[in-house]
C-alpha cells in the first residue's frame, strides 16, 4: 500500500482555495489548511460592526471553508513579519497599496517553512493563470516558486496543466490528468466545478478579502504613514482604518467619526486611548481625536463632530470632551457648515 501524502493548502476563504484543496482530497491526499493572519484580510469584520450589513455573513470565511471541507485549519499570526512585506515590497504595489506578488511569495515561503517543520510533502494554492494582474501571471508564478524557496513543491491544481509538472505530479503523489487547465479572469469554470462538488454556498467568486486593494482604505493608510514617523502600525491602527469617517483638519491630528450605531459602539472600545467627543445636546456620533492636539484643535474637532449630529442646523451644539486622563469638560460650539469642511479633509 502506497504512503498517503500530506499537503497544506493556503486557505483564503475564497472559492479557488476551497476547490484546490478539494481536488487534492478527491485524489486521496491528506490535506490541512493554513491561513496567515496579516490583519488586512478580515472580510467579515465590517459586516459584524455595521448595523446596515446585518444581513451579510458574519463569519471568518477561511474557518468556514475548512469546516465545509472537513479539514483542520492552522491560523498563523504574521502581523509583525508582514510589516516588511507591506512597507518594502521588492516587486512594488498594485493599483493601490497591495503588494500582491511579494505577499503571495511571503505566504508560500511561510507555508514552506511550515511543511518542513510538520512533516508535510507539498503546498497547494488556488492560483489560476491570468486571474490576477500582478501575482497570477505565467511569468510571475515562477518568481513565487523561486523566491519562496518552495520550488516545485508548490502545486496549483486549478491551472496545473498550463504549467510544467511539479514534484507531486512527477512522483505520482497526484494524478496530473485529474488536475485542471483553468486560465483567465472568468470564474465560470470554477463555479461549474463547485457545482460538481456540491458546493452551493461560498464567498463571492470575484471577491477578495484584502483591504489593501481598496482605494479608500489605501488612501487612509498612506495618510497615516505620512503623519507617523517610521510608518509603523499596530493591529488597532489597521482596524480603525476600516471604520468611520476619517477627516484631517490639520497635519497634527485627524478626527474619526462613527457613521452609524454599530461603528459608534466599535469606537467605544477605543475611548480610553484617545481624546473622544460625545454630542450631549442632540443625537450624534462618537468621535475620536488621533494626534497631538491643542485646545483650539479640540474645538475644531468638536465643530466637525457637531456637523454630523442631528444638531447640524442648530446655532450651538453641546459637545462633551473626554480626555485620556479621565478629565471631562463641555463645549458649546457652532457646527461647521458643509462648505466649512474642505474635501481634502476627507481621507
Amino acid at each position: 500500500m502506497s504512503e498517503q501524502r500530506k499537503a497544506v493548502a493556503l486557505i483564503s476563504g475564497g472559492l479557488d482555495s476551497m476547490l484546490a484543496a478539494k481536488v487534492l482530497m478527491e485524489q486521496g491526499v491528506h490535506v490541512e489548511g493554513i491561513n496567515f493572519f496579516t490583519g488586512f484580510c478580515v472580510e467579515g469584520h465590517t459586516h459584524a460592526i455595521r448595523k446596515q450589513d446585518k444581513d451579510k455573513p458574519r463569519r471568518n470565511n477561511a474557518l468556514w471553508v475548512a469546516e465545509q471541507l472537513g479539514i483542520k485549519l492552522h491560523i498563523v499570526d504574521v502581523i509583525e513579519e508582514y510589516k516588511d512585506v507591506l512597507l518594502n515590497p521588492k516587486h512594488g504595489y498594485g493599483q493601490h497599496m497591495n503588494p500582491c506578488l511579494d505577499c503571495k511569495g511571503f505566504m508560500v515561503r511561510k507555508a514552506h517553512e511550515w511543511i518542513a517543520a510538520n512533516g508535510f510533502d507539498f503546498i497547494v494554492t488556488g492560483e489560476v493563470i491570468g486571474q490576477r494582474p500582478m501575482s497570477q501571471r505565467k511569468d510571475t508564478m515562477p518568481v513565487i516558486q523561486r523566491e519562496s524557496g518552495a520550488g516545485d513543491r508548490l502545486l496549483r491544481p486549478l491551472c496545473a496543466k498550463n504549467l510544467p509538472p511539479t514534484l507531486p505530479e512527477r512522483e505520482g503523489w497526484v494524478d496530473r490528468e485529474r488536475l485542471y487547465d483553468f486560465s483567465g479572469r472568468s470564474r465560470k469554470p470554477q463555479m461549474a466545478l463547485a457545482a460538481q462538488f456540491g458546493f452551493t454556498d461560498y464567498a463571492q467568486p470575484a471577491g477578495g478579502c484584502c483591504f489593501l486593494t481598496d482605494k479608500n482604505y489605501s488612501d487612509k493608510l498612506v495618510d497615516m504613514w505620512q503623519h507617523r514617523p517610521g510608518r509603523d502600525y499596530q493591529l488597532d491602527d489597521i482596524m480603525l482604518l476600516k471604520v468611520g469617517r476619517h477627516l484631517r483638519p490639520a497635519p497634527n491630528y485627524k478626527v474619526i467619526i462613527g457613521r452609524e450605531e454599530g461603528e459608534n459602539k466599535f469606537l467605544e472600545g477605543y475611548r480610553n486611548q484617545f481624546v473622544h467627543l460625545r454630542i450631549a445636546s442632540h443625537n450624534g456620533p462618537l468621535a475620536l481625536i488621533d494626534g497631538d492636539i491643542s485646545e483650539a484643535d479640540v474645538e475644531t474637532a468638536a465643530r466637525v463632530a457637531a456637523r454630523f449630529s442631528q444638531g447640524r442646523d442648530a446655532e450651538a451644539v453641546e459637545v462633551e470632551v473626554n480626555y485620556t486622563d479621565g478629565h471631562r469638560r463641555t463645549l458649546q460650539v457652532a457646527p461647521l457648515a458643509m462648505d466649512g469642511i474642505p474635501g481634502e479633509w476627507y481621507l
